[in-house]
């Protein structure tokens, strides 16, 4: 199963590399216009290149589970994010190489008089910035995601138009007719993938809603929404994936809302159940859900899932990074697996702890080790303190460490930290599974 992914994984990092380069390498073939400097035809590679990126981006965000099974959802919008900042490098760059070369451009008495092919260059140019600086600090800039999403979006529309527009407007390497064919296939490619994520995709939700059968209320200022699919079987999931949750709207809505699968993969129902924290804006507003709301959901994603061969699966969590774990407990409590399960679980304070009489419950159904990590314990407390690290792993688990099978989900402090404590016990890449929560 590894080794397919792998291929799989390096056969959509290949394709990937072929939408990028190709078109580009494309423009050297047939026939040629007169040659420039190097510094000019450099600044033409890197603004074909960046503008290969940007288009793609809608194939990265569109969701295709074939695509995304190899690495998992959150580390596809991480390189999302990652790969923007580079495609905005190069079209930067491009810019300021053609200003340096080509000064008479600056020198032009007004913006009146910019050729349209360069108007498109700016407001590209300027679009791509604000949507980098956005993302990058919306938490700063105290923008609601919401509001945000939407902007994102209409961003990258007006950078990715203005970047062809552009193209076509100078078109000097688009002389030969196949050539700016080759631009048009791709561009209309673009829009398709926009046109599947946007129309397509909720239609095929609008066809299979879900209701919501019961809302309850969790320690921690969290509740937990059950919902059952509405006319249909439901899909079914891997103890560890996650879902895009509609409320309130239509699936044609702009805006979803990623959440964890909490409940059991093995109850034949298609009931699924998603535990969410009061983290302000969205989240704030899940105990007005009435029972019986219909609710869209978009899934299930995720490479964060058991299945590979180990001697134990070790758990860490913190917060909310609980509830993938508490499928995968679950789960494997419904299917009596009789692997050791340690879950080293920290929280703020003992009475926030998600799930623990639960926990406790589960333990004679399972080979279930339950370790709290509190940093402010209430007073008599005789468990771990403080935070998960190197030692307390020596403390818990049994050698050899590189035999276990660990899974990590949590606030990206508590999983750098627990990523680099992993590595001073040798542990492999290759057997710990990190889930951010932060796609944004």
């Amino acid at each position: 199963m590894q080794l397919r992914f792998t291929l799989h994984g390096a056969v959509w990092a290949a394709l990937y590399l072929f939408f990028v380069l190709g078109p580009l390498f494309a423009l050297l073939a047939g026939r040629l216009p007169p040659a420039r400097d190097f510094w000019t035809e450099f600044a033409v590679a890197i603004g074909y290149a960046g503008l290969a990126m940007m288009g793609l981006q809608f194939g990265l965000t569109a969701r295709f589970r074939y695509v995304t099974a190899p690495w998992g959802e959150d580390v596809i919008y991480h390189f999302h994010r990652q790969i923007s900042q580079i495609a905005v490098g190069l079209v930067a760059v491009h810019a300021l190489i053609m200003f340096a070369t080509r000064p008479e451009i600056l020198a032009l008495p007004s913006a009146t008089d910019l050729p349209w092919g360069a108007v498109f260059a700016l407001l590209s140019l300027s679009s791509l910035i604000v949507l980098v600086v956005t993302a990058l600090w919306r938490a700063k800039l105290n923008i609601r995601y919401e509001t945000w999403h939407l902007t994102h979006i209409a961003l990258a529309v007006v950078a990715v138009a203005g970047g062809v527009a552009h193209m076509v407007g100078w078109a000097f390497y688009l002389t030969d007719p196949w050539k700016r064919a080759l631009w048009i296939g791709l561009t209309i490619f673009w829009i398709g993938l926009l046109f599947y994520v946007r129309v397509i995709k909720p239609l095929f939700m609008l066809r299979k809603p879900y209701r919501v059968a019961e809302v309850r209320e969790e320690r921690g200022d969290a509740r937990t929404l059950v919902m059952r699919p509405d006319g249909h079987p439901g899909f079914r999931f891997t103890p560890g994936q996650f879902g895009w949750l509609t409320l309130w709207d239509s699936p044609f809505k702009i805006t979803g809302h990623p959440f964890s699968f909490s409940s059991s993969a093995a109850v034949a129902d298609g009931r699924v159940e998603m535990t969410i924290r009061n983290l302000g804006d969205f989240t704030s507003r899940i105990g007005e859900v009435p029972v019986g709301q219909r609710v869209y959901l978009d899934g299930p994603y995720g490479a964060f899932t058991i299945g590979n061969p180990a001697d134990m699966h070790v758990l860490i969590a913190g917060g909310v990074g609980i509830t993938p774990m508490m499928s995968m407990i679950r789960t494997l409590a419904d299917r009596g697996d009789k692997r050791p399960v340690i879950l080293l679980y920290g929280s703020k304070d003992w009475e926030s702890i998600l799930f623990r009489d639960e926990l406790e419950s589960l333990k004679p159904r399972l080979d279930l080790k339950v370790v709290h990590v509190l940093p402010n314990p209430p007073a008599g407390w005789t468990g771990e303190k403080g935070y998960i690290d190197a030692e307390m792993f020596k403390r818990h688990l049994p050698p050899p460490y590189a035999d276990h099978e660990y899974f990590i989900c949590g606030p990206d402090v508590m999983m750098d930290a627990i990523e680099k404590a992993l590595g001073e016990l040798g542990v492999p890449l290759a057997k710990y599974h990190s889930e951010r929560y932060s796609f944004v």
